[in-house]
């Protein structure tokens, strides 16, 4: 049976770097420990761990972090202890979650190609991350990148929801001022997406130090992907989070490639994972393709961030099957042997389903069932969702500050005049009310 303390051991600390900061790079942690545990150590307050040494040695690498995994690729468990005990309901709840999202990717990324809608951005590959949502608690706060509406669909967002967001209609909640796929959720604790890259990454940080000073038992969870941790919001909030012990999970999905560039064009070094332990973070690196390492980590990291305030960063090592967004081709940067390589080596829905087909909790059958099922549920959405109307155009200018500027009642009398002047091109009767009330 899985504990969260049994995986809480694995996560790869800072624990070697408190007795010594000088060591070859053919040794292990443990190695280097033992090799400074009689030496002197340092009295400087920059670098309160360290130990002297009388070897002039730089050091340009450190033993690799491992990946922890629960499942190989055929879905065998390869370590039973290691396999958390759940029902078969939850179970095929996270599984269903995933064909949903799978589903309902590729009719709105063919919506976007046929200019229905404006942009999208799908989650083929990165589906198992879906489990994150499993491990949390339903009212820790969730800070995402552009990928995570698994997660969303895990709390109970609705595939009407999703559609109207996507399409900016009169129920959308973002009342059709963002993008589609910038999804949020006031209800669901899900901070509402924003387009510029790793902004929300401090902001994660200073929503978990608010929550720990509230003395709340939750926690902050903020996803982004691997061109996000290249920015400067990265290592400020990493920063802050270690030095002021905030209950926040980092989560970054390394899939390989920031929206053109390939990881190894990115950075050296190894991974993402090691910057953690440079800010003093408890880390780890994940099979991010496996449904079950993913939730284990997770629920561990989550007990040490709401019992003992201290941020984790996970590393979860999966690919980008699809283009960076439907502004992107892929094809460009990378050869379509690799991505259908990677489809059939390791999709994590299949590896997934084949668990589930082991423990007999899924079949062909079901299979089939709901794969129609869901793609006519999904279909409905979209058509109900393409009809309605687009907000009222008053939207435009109320909740931009709680008493409207002069800025902005000037700015609306414009676009009345505008309209006025020129009423056939602007399409009034897509809009709510016609444009009568603006």
């Amino acid at each position: 049976m899985f504990t969260a303390r049994s995986l809480v051991n694995r996560i790869v600390r800072t624990q070697a770097f408190r007795t010594c900061t000088i060591t070859k790079v053919s040794r292990t942690f443990v190695t280097a420990t033992r090799k400074c545990q009689n030496q002197e150590k340092v009295e400087f307050p920059g670098a309160p761990r360290s130990y002297f040494t009388e070897k002039l040695e730089f050091i340009h690498s450190i033993d690799a972090i491992p990946t922890y995994r629960v499942m190989d690729k055929e879905g065998k468990v390869l370590v039973p202890e290691e396999e958390p005990n759940i029902t078969e309901e939850f179970a095929t709840k996270i599984y269903k979650d995933m064909v949903t999202l799978n589903t309902m990717d590729l009719i709105l990324y063919e919506a976007q190609r046929q200019g229905r809608i404006s942009f999208y951005m799908t989650n083929y590959g990165e589906e198992a991350i879906i489990s994150c949502g499993a491990a949390l608690d339903p009212s820790d706060v969730i800070f995402g990148q552009y990928r995570e509406a698994g997660i969303l669909l895990y709390r109970g967002f609705t595939l009407d929801e999703f559609m109207n967001q996507c399409y900016s209609n009169e129920k959308d909640h973002g009342k059709g001022r963002q993008m589609p796929v910038h999804y949020g959720s006031k209800s669901l604790n899900f901070q509402t997406i924003s387009s510029p890259l790793a902004t929300q990454i401090p902001h994660a940080s200073g929503a978990a130090y608010a929550l720990k000073r509230t003395g709340k038992k939750n926690c902050v969870m903020c996803f982004f992907g691997d061109g996000a941790a290249s920015e400067g919001d990265f290592h400020a909030a990493l920063n802050f989070a270690a030095t002021m012990q905030c209950p926040v999970i980092f989560f970054c999905r390394n899939n390989g490639y920031a929206i053109s560039t390939p990881a190894l064009e990115q950075y050296k070094g190894d991974g993402i994972a090691s910057r953690g332990i440079g800010y003093g973070i408890d880390t780890i690196r994940v099979d991010g393709n496996d449904v079950w390492a993913v939730y284990n980590v997770t629920k561990a990291a989550r007990q040490l961030a709401v019992d003992e305030h201290r941020p984790v960063l996970i590393e979860a090592l999966t690919y980008r099957v699809g283009h960076h967004s439907t502004s992107d081709d892929s094809s460009a940067y990378r050869s379509k042997k690799e991505v259908e390589t990677w489809m059939r080596y390791d999709n994590p829905i299949t590896r997934f389903r084949k668990w589930l087909h082991n423990k007999g909790w899924w079949n062909d059958e079901k299979e089939a069932n709901y794969r129609v099922d869901i793609r006519k549920e999904i279909l409905k959405s979209f058509s109900k969702a393409e009809k309605i109307h687009k907000p009222s155009l008053t939207e435009l200018f109320s909740d931009v500050y709680d008493k409207p500027t002069p800025n902005l009642i000037a700015q609306q009398k414009e676009l009345r005049e505008i309209i006025q002047k020129y009423p056939a091109n602007y399409p009034l009767a897509d809009f709510k009310n016609g444009g009568e009330d603006l």
